[in-house]
């Protein structure tokens, strides 16, 4: 298995694992599908995938006890990055998002406890509240840090003004954004600002929902699928996903698969950047950590730029009702 190496979070951050492992996907069931939940948890950390990204409302909960469960006796393995503020119905749809100062305080309190861990290593809003200041959503983490409740300072989904307000309050860390292939808006102005105040870089989404993966069908989605992205609906599918066949035929050529190809791209654009990967079973593991080995041609290199570059892809990453609440 391809060896893991390691990345430093930020200017004056920890050094945690070259990439990350998403845990969104991990839900409570039957003994079965918690058991390689957990197996897969464990199975990461054995190959040296230190970087563990959840939130208290994946599930409402759920992934936080399944990697809680994993850690037993582990702990010193992982490095925690947990999101949260998002409200959620019965349902698990997103209905709105609270940064109040003692609600932030209430969140971490219950996170800790599902998690089974006496600190959380990097805690951040998973969005940042409009009706809430964000110096005071901010503040009540500088406040858990010095508890030593919380470690780092991180934010997720947020433009370059926030960035600067909220690393005046503190120093942030690091920031977690959608970054990849077919989402390059954070180069105008968000990465640049990053790298001026010597913050990280955690990109989620690498996979643009599936787009880059290289294992949907053109021409039309596949039945019963339903994306969140607009980009992956509708008359922008087709387009979108004869974009990415560049990518598939690039990675046939180099003897990958265009997911590796695309989580490499990420990796290739500063060692500042962390991409976290979506891994739901253990046999996914070795995949994922091929990306490592991929190096790129300058002529590949400019091939995938001319190709991607920003507008090449159509649509919204996300809903209108969810964009209100992303980073532009």
């Amino acid at each position: 298995m391809t060896e893991m190496t390691m990345r430093r979070l930020g200017k004056n951050g920890p050094a945690v694992s070259a990439l990350g492992m998403g845990c969104m996907a991990f839900r409570m069931g039957d003994d079965q599908t918690e058991q390689q939940s957990v197996r897969t948890l464990q199975a990461a950390l054995d190959a040296g995938i230190s970087f563990l990204d959840t939130g208290d409302f994946y599930g409402s909960g759920q992934s936080e006890m399944l990697v809680g469960r994993a850690l037993r006796g582990r702990r010193d393995s992982a490095f925690l990055s947990v999101k949260f503020g998002a409200q959620v119905d019965p349902n698990g749809r997103i209905i709105g998002l609270d940064g109040r100062p003692n609600s932030v305080k209430n969140f971490a309190a219950y996170s800790l406890k599902r998690l089974g861990v006496d600190v959380i290593d990097l805690y951040q809003p998973g969005r940042a509240d409009p009706d809430v200041p964000f110096e005071e959503t901010i503040g009540a983490i500088a406040d858990l840090i010095k508890e030593g409740k919380v470690r780092y300072l991180g934010v997720s989904e947020v433009g370059a003004d926030l960035l600067r307000r909220a690393h005046a309050v503190h120093p942030v860390t690091a920031l977690e954004i959608e970054y990849s292939l077919a989402s390059r808006f954070i180069e105008q102005d968000i990465l640049p600002t990053a790298r001026e105040l010597g913050i990280g870089v955690v990109a989620y989404r690498i996979l643009a929902e599936g787009m880059l993966s290289g294992v949907l069908p053109q021409g039309q989605p596949p039945e019963g699928a339903q994306f969140l992205a607009p980009r992956m609906q509708g008359e922008n599918y087709a387009p979108n996903m004869a974009t990415a066949q560049v990518l598939e035929a690039m990675a046939q050529a180099k003897g990958f698969t265009a997911a590796q190809l695309a989580v490499a791209w990420v990796l290739s654009r500063g060692d500042d950047i962390v991409p976290v990967a979506g891994i739901n079973r253990p046999s996914r593991i070795r995949d994922n950590l091929r990306a490592l080995e991929v190096k790129f041609t300058a002529q590949e290199a400019g091939e995938l730029e001319r190709v991607f570059a920003q507008g090449a892809i159509l649509g919204l990453r996300y809903p209108e009702f969810v964009m209100k609440w992303a980073a532009q």
